[in-house]
């Protein structure tokens, strides 16, 4: 059997190349505040594959995805030991888009810092009299570079994702960063009614995007999970005050309250951590986690 090793290791994602094709393994690894912590939460990789797979199946009316299948049986040899099981998936090879697409539909985190201090988020001139965690008018597009790991990203203008795009493919600055703002905004609005029905509130989410060797615009990485978006759910939901969620904002409450953690969780956070992933997992698919 041959072995394959990562060419990439992400704070939560090992990549490996496969020839035609990339296999993206989601590990039980968590990240707080561009930090690796030292727990593994059980189940994750796979609650963030299959989510990842229900909603790239779900969108792929508004814009084609990366993902050629999670079935490990589709993969090299080497992805069918039981590590593997669940937690992989075989994409396409794309050229990725150095922006952290982020959209916002309700107002919550840094945006609701930044919005109490002068009136917007990330630049954007936001309606006075907003309460917390209160649904905007619109949602709002305020992408970010992509940093390397362990440097924090950089919240950028439209006009400015535009000019780190034009530097790498000239002509196409202004248009890439038109689309992946429009493709942001649809893909968000449809998948965020859908939860809805579903009893969450998707607040804010992130999506990439990369180029085919076509040169098409490619919805790729991960989508809609609790790791990429912050969830809250719908019953309770009330403006006026920090809502609980389904993602890791439980995680980053804790280390905030524990500064001294060294950033390790006790065992009660972990388990708590991976009932809020499976939880949310059960809501939005409709069945439980296999």
């Amino acid at each position: 059997m041959k072995e394959y090793k990562p060419f990439k290791s992400g704070k939560v994602r090992e990549v490996y190349d496969a020839g035609d094709s990339i296999i993206m393994v989601a590990t039980d690894r968590i990240s707080a505040f561009d930090h690796i912590l030292k727990n593994q939460i059980t189940k994750k990789g796979k609650v963030l594959t299959q989510m990842s797979k229900f909603w790239f199946d779900f969108t792929k009316d508004i814009i084609p995805n990366h993902m050629i299948s999670v079935d490990n049986n589709d993969m090299p040899e080497f992805f069918r030991q039981p590590q593997f099981l669940g937690n992989s998936m075989k994409c396409k090879k794309l050229t990725m888009l150095p922006m952290e697409c982020i959209v916002r539909g309700y107002i919550t985190g840094s945006g609701w810092a930044s919005y109490q201090e002068n009136g917007t988020v990330c630049g954007i001139k936001l309606p006075e009299g907003l309460k917390e965690s209160q649904k905007l008018p619109e949602p709002i597009f305020t992408p970010s570079t992509k940093a390397e790991l362990g440097d924090h990203d950089e919240n950028v203008s439209l006009e400015q994702g535009a000019a780190v795009f034009e530097k790498e493919f000239p002509g196409h600055g202004m248009e890439y960063a038109e689309k992946l703002r429009d493709y942001t905004i649809a893909i968000y609005k449809k998948c965020a009614a859908y939860a809805l029905s579903r009893g969450i509130i998707i607040a804010d989410t992130k999506f990439e995007f990369g180029l085919d060797e076509d040169g098409n615009i490619v919805l790729g990485d991960e989508v809609l999970t609790p790791d990429s978006s912050r969830f809250w759910p719908l019953e309770g939901y009330e403006a006026g005050k920090p809502q609980p969620s389904y993602d890791k904002q439980f995680v980053r409450d804790w280390l905030k309250a524990n500064p001294d953690s060294d950033y390790k969780l006790p065992q009660d956070v972990i388990d708590k951590t991976i009932a809020k992933y499976v939880e949310a997992y059960k809501m939005i698919m409709g069945k439980d986690l296999d």
